[in-house]
């Protein structure tokens, strides 16, 4: 998180991959949102791009979002850790048409409560709402899924251009309202600790002897880095 020179203001940076096979239209969901540009020809992503945006909320909160854009291919699937952590939200986007592409969507949600836990927000998207007539994931199916993990469940047209702006800005308001609430969370801690005060370092009893090495609370970690 970073405050702006005015010191009335703060800008939150928020980090956002974007997982799922190759082909499902990942590239084309964030070239539209930052450029508003769509190619009807496939782009196959290497490894992982990297793009940022900046908005500002209803409530007047400027957030930046570092968009990571990684490759489907499942010969780069041990590289998702690499770029998911520190991660702050998640678009796991799958085709409409495509089951296989809907399973391995389920595969990313284990993978990042396993490894990011409360840590971030899920948001699952079924992309290419314009091949509706070839629907092979029903909506009912996808929805009653991710609310059984506690993730929230979006579709989209990158090509027409549909539920791109509102997945987006739902998810930036997702991620603030979690940061909120991490933080009145810290704040809690701190008065159950005898209301120490905030910028105070907390020495704690280590396992290997080293009682000399201060840890930081948590609300002075980099919550909104870009990881």
């Amino acid at each position: 998180m970073i405050a702006n020179s005015n010191s009335t203001q703060t800008t939150f940076n928020f980090k956002v991959v974007l997982l799922g096979e190759g082909c499902v239209g990942k590239t084309s969901i964030v070239l539209r949102y930052v450029e508003d540009k769509f190619n009807s020809q496939h782009i196959s992503t290497l490894q992982a791009s990297f793009l940022n945006k900046k908005m500002t909320l209803e409530d007047g909160k400027r957030v930046q979002l570092n968009i990571w854009d990684t490759a489907g291919q499942e010969r780069f699937h041990a590289l998702g850790p690499i770029y998911y952590r520190g991660s702050h939200g998640a678009i796991l986007v799958y085709d409409i048409t495509d089951q296989d592409s809907f399973q391995k969507v389920k595969n990313w949600v284990k993978e990042l409560k396993r490894m990011l836990g409360a840590d971030i927000v899920i948001t699952i998207v079924g992309n290419k709402t314009d091949l509706e007539a070839q629907r092979t994931v029903e909506q009912s199916e996808a929805i009653e899924y991710s609310e059984s993990m506690g993730a929230h469940y979006f579709e989209t047209s990158a090509k027409a251009n549909e539920g791109i702006e509102e997945l987006f800005f739902s998810l930036t308001k997702l991620m603030t309202q979690r940061h909120t609430q991490r933080e009145q969370e810290n704040s809690s801690v701190r008065l159950l600790q005898g209301g120490r005060p905030a910028n105070m370092l907390i020495v704690e009893d280590s396992q290997d002897g080293d009682d000399d090495a201060p840890e930081v609370p948590e609300s002075h970690r980099a919550c909104c880095g870009t990881g």
